[in-house]
């Protein structure tokens, strides 16, 4: 196949790089940093750069923007692309996405998927993606409804090449909400978290349990303001979920109750015990 990726950052180049480096396709890319695209030439991670009259050769489009970027690039340029070729994103939020594309993808004759790898650093940019990022990662597919059982046979096939270990099929609605538990509360936890005065002063007094919970706290905050109003409800209900939780442990405190703390603290130990039994392999 021809791929076109359109932006080399962290995940795009990473996708780049390992289609590149484990695949026998041709792979053109495109970034509005002319630095960044000659990298990527220089180190092999594309044959050559994705210009508009090279969109209506490619099989496949990968679009790895911020969720309106995705939207507007498909968009303005939908009737470059190949009929039946396969557009998909690489964004964290489904529904302002699909909705759209979905019906672009039905007026222009190509076929959108949406698509979420489940990957990534809390670094961003080219100068961070790997090849091996997808390494035992899951890939969420969100296909139209009339999507070819063959179509998506050869997607997964090409995932599994580059790494991925499980193709998980959802809707919007299920993605999105998932993805505000799973993702988004725990980067506004640990940005939350970090903020805390005692964090400048944490150092000698500190192991495991504080760099677990600050890796993320360092992010892209121009991606994430876009991911987090893209998807307000879901995120919304996880941190009023959260703060409800939190003020339970807080009561009990106050009122120096021991039995009601440690129901607290085993309710959440034997919560995680049970999760854990439940996704053993």
């Amino acid at each position: 196949m021809k791929i076109g990726i359109v932006g080399l950052g962290l995940i795009g180049g990473s996708m780049a790089k390992a289609l590149k480096y484990n695949t026998p396709h041709t792979v053109l890319g495109r970034d509005i940093d002319t630095d960044v695209l000659l990298k990527a030439k220089l180190i092999g991670a594309i044959d050559g750069e994705l210009r508009d009259e090279d969109i209506a050769d490619c099989d496949l489009l990968i679009c790895a923007l911020y969720p309106k970027a995705t939207v507007d690039f498909v968009l303005q340029h939908a009737a470059l692309i190949k009929k039946d070729a396969v557009v998909m994103d690489c964004c964290g939020v489904k529904r302002v996405i699909c909705r759209t594309l979905w019906q672009a993808a039905k007026e222009n004759g190509f076929v959108f998927y949406g698509a979420h790898p489940m990957a990534g650093l809390h670094f961003s940019g080219f100068a961070y993606s790997d090849v091996q990022m997808f390494a035992d990662a899951s890939m969420i597919l969100l296909p139209p409804e009339d999507a070819d059982e063959g179509t998506l046979s050869a997607l997964k096939t090409l995932f599994f090449s580059i790494g991925f270990t499980n193709v998980q099929i959802t809707s919007p609605e299920e993605h999105d909400r998932m993805i505000a538990y799973t993702s988004q509360l725990a980067h506004v936890v640990s940005n939350a978290y970090v903020k805390s005065p005692a964090a400048q002063v944490h150092d000698g007094f500190s192991a495991g349990s504080y760099k677990d919970l600050t890796r993320v706290a360092k992010l892209n905050a121009d991606m994430w303001t876009e991911l987090f109003l893209d998807n307000p409800d879901y995120l919304i209900d996880e941190l009023e979920g959260l703060t409800a939780h939190l003020q339970e442990y807080i009561d009990a405190l106050r009122a120096h109750d021991g039995e009601t703390l440690h129901a607290l603290l085993k309710a959440g130990s034997d919560r995680k015990e049970q999760i854990d039994g439940l996704y053993k392999s």
